[in-house]
């Protein structure tokens, strides 16, 4: 009994099992004091912890720097898989890393993380990143070789090639058979590169081989994949690097195909929405709103209706609504007893659409200078939006100062729903149209206004 109780203890020490994440930056970031602690699942963090970091001084090849060090307690629920730690807000910020039921602990440069992280602590982290900087080192052997042939066909350095193929291969064989077991095996095995069995001499087979063969390694079923940075990363590289173009509409026809690629390897379905949405967000950032429609329109629509994020979709569909190349939200008015609605105006060739106030004294400087340079321009209509509270100055003002324009009133300032859907921030806002009502152009000032007409 005492055997059998001493053995029940053992067991629920170990399940019980607190493990500790430590980490030392050097040199210590400034105007951030926190860490936190994320487990990532799909393209998604999942919150598990936070603390601060705490100033110290240590020693750094025989020399005393300032660094910052910090500790976190795993969870005795987590589960292992691919954490990542955020140190700031701006920039280099995190710094990934594999959790197996053991401690971690690590140095890095906060401002070049990736290059600069040494495990210390963990068998799985040192071990993957022992691979990644042997494997890294032949690969680049292999592609120097290769390189050097494409930049002069005429070179024979074939045996060169088979013999840097062949230590890469070995040292991809030998990583696989020492990670058995390990949770980083699956990452090793799809960190596989396929060099083709001899060297190239045309760009062009270079290029097909490297796009034909880059998936060879990759498993998009392997839940401990999904649930990483891994694949999301190798699928960034494709689509942005591998499938590159200077010309801007050979590029969109690159996106559009190598996002078709990407996703038709995808069987999970939770998985697939959850990588298109992350997809639309990447292209949030060049504001693509042709590849965002593409998306949204060849893919996302195009999901099981239970999965789709409705509020995902109409935030997204709101923030783009006013850019340049989208039609112009609706909205209507009346003139003298007379109603008009934006999308059937058909008294010009151009429009301009102006959110002003009259209490807004950068407005009372520009929307009469506005209105004298449009005078003469007779294939150009102003609509002018005043946002106000009421509705007594704007009457008075508009009567007598903007003859020959579409006055609309938008009562509520700020709040209006107009001016909301418009996303208007600030007053004179303006809006270029054409007479489809076609955003064609959304100019700071009226300086850039009169720009924008005087180059057609």
């Amino acid at each position: 009994m005492k055997n059998i109780f001493t053995f029940l203890l053992l067991i629920s020490s170990i399940a019980n099992a607190q493990y500790t994440v430590k980490g030392i930056m050097s040199p210590k970031i400034e105007k951030s004091d926190w860490i936190i602690l994320y487990k990532l699942e799909g393209t998604k963090q999942i919150f598990v912890n936070n603390t601060s970091i705490k100033g110290d001084s240590i020693d750094i090849n025989g020399k005393k720097e300032f660094a910052g060090n910090f500790e976190l307690k795993i969870p005795s629920s987590a589960k292992s898989g691919a954490y990542r730690i955020n140190y700031r807000l701006e920039g280099a910020s995190f710094v990934d890393f594999f959790y197996n039921k053991e401690d971690v602990s690590f140095v890095f440069n906060p401002d070049y993380p990736e290059q600069s992280i040494d495990f210390l602590e963990s068998s799985e982290n040192k071990l993957f990143n022992e691979y990644i900087e042997t494997i890294s080192i032949a690969q680049q052997q292999v592609d120097s070789i290769q390189v050097a042939v494409l930049q002069n066909p005429n070179l024979d350095l074939k045996s060169h090639y088979k013999k840097a193929k062949k230590n890469v291969d070995s040292i991809q064989n030998k990583f696989i058979d020492i990670s058995k077991k390990k949770y980083v095996a699956p990452f090793i095995k799809a960190n596989l590169r396929s060099n083709p069995k001899g060297v190239l001499t045309s760009v062009n087979d270079y290029m097909s081989n490297l796009k034909n063969s880059y998936f060879n390694a990759l498993d998009f079923s392997n839940k401990t994949l999904m649930n990483s940075s891994f694949l999301t990363n190798k699928i960034l590289e494709y689509v942005f690097y591998i499938n590159f173009s200077d010309d801007k509409k050979t590029q969109q026809k690159l996106f559009k195909q190598s996002l078709e690629t990407v996703l038709s390897k995808i069987d999970s379905q939770p998985y697939k929405k959850d990588v298109i949405e992350f997809l639309i967000e990447e292209f949030e950032a060049s504001k693509n709103l042709e590849i965002i429609d593409y998306l949204f329109d060849n893919q996302y629509n195009k999901l099981p209706e239970n999965l789709q994020d409705k509020k995902f979709k109409s935030e997204k569909v709101a923030l783009f609504i006013t850019e340049v190349g989208r039609i112009a939200p609706d909205f209507s008015w009346k003139e003298n007893d007379k109603t008009f609605n934006l999308s059937t105006l058909n008294d010009a060739e151009n429009y301009v659409l102006v959110f002003w106030s009259t209490s807004c004294s950068h407005c009372l400087r520009e929307i009469p200078l506005l209105h004298s340079y449009m005078e003469n321009k007779k294939n150009i209509k102003v609509i002018a939006f005043a946002l106000e509270d009421d509705s007594f100055v704007w009457e008075n003002y508009s009567k007598t100062n903007l003859l020959g324009w579409h006055n609309v009133l938008g009562l509520n300032k700020w709040q209006n729903k107009i001016s909301r859907t418009y996303q208007v921030s600030s007053t004179p806002s303006y809006f270029v149209l054409d007479k489809n009502k076609k955003i064609i152009a959304k100019p700071n000032e009226i300086k850039d206004v009169k720009a924008f007409f005087d180059k057609k």
